[in-house]
């Protein structure tokens, strides 16, 4: 029984006696590799030199901060759970009074660790997260020699205030049509003691 159109018919040919040698293989892989020795070096000189890379590359995350430099993350835990490689870990604490300007929910993640050793980059966490807290990046992850340096708290994964990350590339269309709707909790900004709804 056949099941598709492209099997081969397989042939018991009879090596001649300078096949038998290899000389013809040897002297065409040869060839091939001396072809190469003229030709241009794709090799760059990192970190000197870089590659262009996708707008949609997934590399070294970011936790972002609104417009008012509150931190985006509830420590709701959607993104640890949406990770196949169990690679988030955070611990939850409530806002206290006049804390308002730097978490912008009553509740915020304390610590926010990833290990970039067990990351496998998908993306997922970025999808699962409600608050659009948490982000790939084109960055790349540095290098380092000790297994601890790769897991990366708030320290490293925070957006500074003065120093935004560009991740409006990775946003779909979909959630910018969403977050044009008016009176959303999700579109919510603190403002002094007022909330401002319908603004982003």
């Amino acid at each position: 029984m056949q099941l598709t159109n492209r099997s081969k018919v397989v042939s018991n040919k009879v090596q001649t006696a300078m096949e038998q040698l290899y000389l013809p293989g040897i002297i065409k892989g040869m060839l091939i590799t001396g072809s190469h020795l003229f030709k241009r070096r794709v090799t760059v000189k990192y970190p000197e030199e870089t590659r262009p890379r996708a707008a949609v590359y997934r590399g070294w995350h970011v936790l972002k901060r609104d417009e008012n430099g509150a931190e985006r993350c509830t420590s709701c835990g959607l993104c640890a759970v949406a990770c196949p490689a169990e690679a988030i870990t955070m611990e939850s604490a409530e806002r206290k009074k006049g804390e308002e300007s730097l978490y912008r929910e009553e509740k915020y993640a304390k610590t926010y660790e990833i290990n970039m050793l067990r990351c496998i980059f998908c993306g997922l966490c970025e999808e699962a997260c409600p608050k659009e807290a948490i982000f790939l990046t084109d960055r790349l992850v540095d290098t380092e020699y000790e297994r601890e340096d790769f897991i990366y708290g708030k320290s490293k994964l925070t957006e500074k205030i003065d120093k935004r990350i560009d991740v409006s590339k990775r946003q779909t269309l979909e959630v910018a049509e969403f977050k044009k709707l008016p009176g959303l909790k999700h579109n919510t900004l603190w403002e002094g003691k007022s909330l401002k709804k319908g603004k982003h």
